[in-house]
C-alpha cells in the first residue's frame, strides 16, 4: 500500500506538467485575458500614444520577466535564438500587437478583436509555403472567413475609418506569419522564449513611436496606468507565455482558436465596461468570420491531432 501511494504521489508533479493539463489551461487563459486585453487598450489610450503604449508595456513585462528567469539560473539566449526572438517579437508584437493599438484609436475594441479573428485564416494560408497547404475542408473555412472580413468592412464601423481597417488586416497577417515562421527556428527555452520576444518586440514598438513622434503623457490618468499595468503583467507575461507555449505544444489551429473566442469577450466587456454599440454589419461580419474559423480548427486530418 505504501508503493502505492508512493507511485500516486511521485506522479503527481508529472501530471501537472503533463501539455494535456497545461494546454486547456493555458489555452482558457488566453480565452479571457487576451479577450480582455482589447478594452485594456481603449482604456490605456486614453492618456497613452499607441506605440508607446505597447513599447513600454512589453519592455517593462520582458525585462522584469527576463531578470527573474536569470536570478534563477535559467541560460541566456544564444545569438541564434535572440535573432530568431527579434524577428518573432517584430512580427508578433511590433507589427501585430502596435497596429492593434494603432487602429483601436478610430474603431471599438470589440471590433477591432472582430477583424483580427481573420489571422487563423492568414496563418493557414502562410503554413502553405512551407508545405502544409489547407486541405477541402480548411479551404471552405478560407472562403467563408475571407468573405466575412469583407462583410465586417462593409459596416460602419470598419468602413469609416480605411486606416484602421488596413491595420487590423496587416497586424492580423504579421501575427500569423510570426506565429507560423517561429515553429520553425530555434527559439530560447520555455519562458525565456516570452521574454526575448517582448524585449525585442518592445525595442521595435519604441522605435515605432520615436519615427512617428509620440511623446510621453505629461498627467496619464489612473485608469490608464492600471490599464497597462494590466496588459504588462496579465496580457504579456501570463497569456503571451500561454500562447508560446500552445504554439509549441500543440497544432497550429488550435493554438491559433483564441483568435475566434476573443471577439464575443471582448465585444461583451466593450458594452458591459464602456458602453460600446455593434451594428448589423459588425454582428453578421464577425458571425461570418467566426464559422469559417471553425471550419479550419476542427477540420482535422486523419490520425493528426496533434503536433509535437
Amino acid at each position: 500500500m505504501s508503493d502505492t501511494a508512493a507511485s500516486i504521489a511521485a506522479a503527481r508533479p508529472r501530471r501537472l506538467t503533463d501539455p494535456g493539463f497545461l494546454i486547456p489551461l493555458a489555452l482558457l487563459a488566453l480565452y479571457v485575458i487576451w479577450g480582455s486585453t482589447y478594452l485594456g487598450i481603449r482604456f490605456a489610450l486614453e492618456s497613452w500614444p499607441p506605440f508607446l503604449l505597447a513599447g513600454v508595456r512589453f519592455l517593462g513585462a520582458g525585462v522584469a520577466l527576463y531578470g527573474f528567469l536569470r536570478c534563477r539560473g535559467m541560460a541566456p539566449p544564444t545569438r541564434e535564438q535572440w535573432r530568431n526572438a527579434a524577428v518573432a517579437g517584430l512580427l508578433l508584437l511590433g507589427l501585430g500587437n502596435g497596429l492593434v493599438c494603432f487602429a483601436e484609436q478610430r474603431v471599438s475594441s470589440g471590433i477591432a478583436a472582430v477583424a483580427v479573428a481573420s489571422m487563423p485564416l492568414f496563418a493557414a494560408l502562410f503554413s502553405g509555403m512551407y508545405g502544409e497547404w489547407p486541405h477541402r475542408r480548411e479551404s471552405i473555412g478560407l472562403a467563408i472567413g475571407f468573405a466575412g472580413v469583407i462583410v465586417l468592412n462593409l459596416g460602419s464601423s470598419l468602413a469609416g475609418s480605411s486606416i484602421g481597417a488596413a491595420a487590423l488586416l496587416v497586424a492580423a497577417a504579421a501575427w500569423a506569419f510570426g506565429s507560423v515562421w517561429s515553429r520553425r527556428q530555434a527559439m530560447p527555452p520555455g519562458p525565456m522564449n516570452t521574454a526575448a520576444q517582448m524585449i525585442c518586440g518592445s525595442a521595435a514598438l519604441l522605435g515605432f513611436a520615436l519615427l512617428s513622434g509620440e511623446r510621453l503623457p505629461v498627467h496619464p490618468t489612473l485608469r490608464s496606468t492600471l490599464a497597462i499595468v494590466y496588459l504588462a503583467v496579465f496580457g504579456s507575461i501570463i497569456a503571451f507565455s500561454a500562447y508560446l507555449y500552445v504554439l509549441k505544444h500543440a497544432r497550429p489551429a488550435l493554438a491559433t482558436s483564441y483568435a475566434y473566442v476573443n471577439p464575443p469577450v471582448a465585444v461583451l466587456f466593450g458594452v458591459l465596461l464602456a458602453g460600446e454599440h455593434v451594428g448589423p454589419f459588425d454582428l453578421a461580419g464577425m458571425a461570418i468570420i467566426l464559422a469559417g474559423v471553425a471550419v479550419i480548427t476542427l477540420a482535422k486530418r486523419k490520425g493528426n491531432t496533434a503536433e509535437p
